[in-house]
């Protein structure tokens, strides 16, 4: 991990600049296991795999960044607890595998650069975060699993940016995990996300931002797969999300503009399923995209331009949740070939425009079940769509 930080100071402020290149040719690997009887507070866990990182920042300085980061091996996080008596009021267990990360942040000045990142075929990366206490209790229970292949960030405050991504991964991603507990008193929050490609920009106080981003996944899997089950929970959130190349950029401030293109042939699957015999509320969510883009500035403009292309594998979320005797159980599978959407602020004197080019040629399915003996409400909602677009300027807060 590489990490660069420039300030101004009161006498002078100059320019940085930062060229970085990195290449991992080995394998990671990360492995925690935590075997608990009894804890009063709670148990935390923390385990990463990340063959290449970099942190760039600079705070009233303009920045000029070039990073290539190649990654050739495989990446690997595996989390493991068991729990016999109580695991305590609430928990917390991150699992992380990345291949190639670079995190870029400004604040009061303008950054330009170029990121690239590269993930070969041979590897995979993997996480897995999983909770074993099928005898113990838990009052809040947190339980993350996130694997991507290729990540980077950028984040403005009062600042502004042009910047161009590149990234292409041919490596197969896997986020998965659970959790098998006794009684949860509190609320038992289970996710995993699995990404081939993944890009996000967050800008605040009035800044702009210009981004053209390249994302190409050849890879053969891009999955995130989480099952729960419990005999007793109050409140319990099962989540799996899978994207084989994602844009998210929100912006507030005078303009956002981004060309997107993304190409994806993996297969991308989302699978969530929970079960719970007795439980105030249960949900089982599973969202899978091949290609998506979100553009939203609460400011004067935001400008779209997106090309998507999703064919190969197939799209698949399932998501399912079954329950003996409680209140409210819920199960939503969302399914999308290509997703853009964009919105800017119509109170602001916001504007939009947007060109878009959207074609899936992949089989995309979703499967919802929900199972309840006895309860007050049961929800299902399956849906698949090939290509969705959603542009609109609205109000802050409508």
């Amino acid at each position: 991990m590489l990490a660069v930080c420039a300030a101004a100071t009161s006498a002078q402020a100059q320019d940085a600049s930062v060229i970085n290149n990195q290449i991992q040719l080995g394998d990671l690997f990360s492995t925690q296991t935590l075997n608990v009887v009894e804890v009063d507070e709670g148990v935390g866990a923390e385990t990463t795999a990340t063959g290449n990182g970099v942190v760039a920042g600079a705070d009233g300085v303009d920045l000029s960044i070039t990073s290539n980061q190649t990654m050739a091996g495989s990446a690997q996080a595996v989390t493991t607890v068991n729990a016999t008596t109580s695991m305590g009021d609430s928990s917390q267990i991150n699992t992380t595998a990345l291949g190639n990360t670079a995190d870029v942040s400004i604040t009061q000045a303008t950054v330009t650069g170029v990121l690239t990142q590269i993930a070969t075929a041979s590897p995979n990366v993997t996480a897995q975060g999983y909770v074993e206490a099928e005898t113990a209790s838990a009052g809040d229970l947190g339980v993350a699993t996130t694997a991507i292949s290729n990540s980077a960030s950028l984040t403005l405050t009062n600042g502004s940016a042009g910047v161009r991504f590149n990234q292409s991964s041919a490596a197969d991603v896997l986020a998965d995990g659970g959790a098998v507990v006794q009684y949860v008193s509190g609320t038992a929050d289970v996710s995993g996300v699995a990404a081939g490609n993944s890009v996000a920009l967050v800008g605040t106080e009035t800044s702009a931002a210009r981004i053209a981003v390249s994302q190409t996944n050849s890879s053969g899997l891009v999955q995130a797969s989480q099952f729960t089950a419990y005999g007793n929970a109050q409140t319990a959130y099962t989540t799996a999300t899978a994207a084989g190349n994602t844009v998210g950029a929100a912006n507030e401030g005078p303009l956002l503009d981004v060309a997107s293109n993304q190409y994806n042939e993996a297969y991308v699957r989302a699978q969530a399923e929970s079960s719970a015999w007795q439980f105030g509320e249960g949900a089982a969510t599973a969202y899978a995209v091949g290609n998506a883009v979100l553009a939203g500035d609460t400011g004067e403009a935001v400008v779209l331009d997106n090309v998507q292309l999703n064919t190969g594998g197939g799209v698949e979320a399932i998501a399912s949740f079954a329950g003996n005797e409680g209140y409210d159980g819920y199960s939503r599978a969302t399914a999308v070939g290509n997703d853009a959407t964009a919105y800017s602020c119509s109170a602001c004197t916001g504007s939009m425009t947007v060109s878009n080019a959207q074609t899936n040629g992949a089989d995309v399915g979703a499967t919802s079940t929900t199972s309840v003996t006895a309860g007050r409400l049961i929800n299902s909602t399956s849906t698949a769509i090939g290509n969705n677009a959603s542009f609109y300027v609205t109000r802050p807060g409508s």
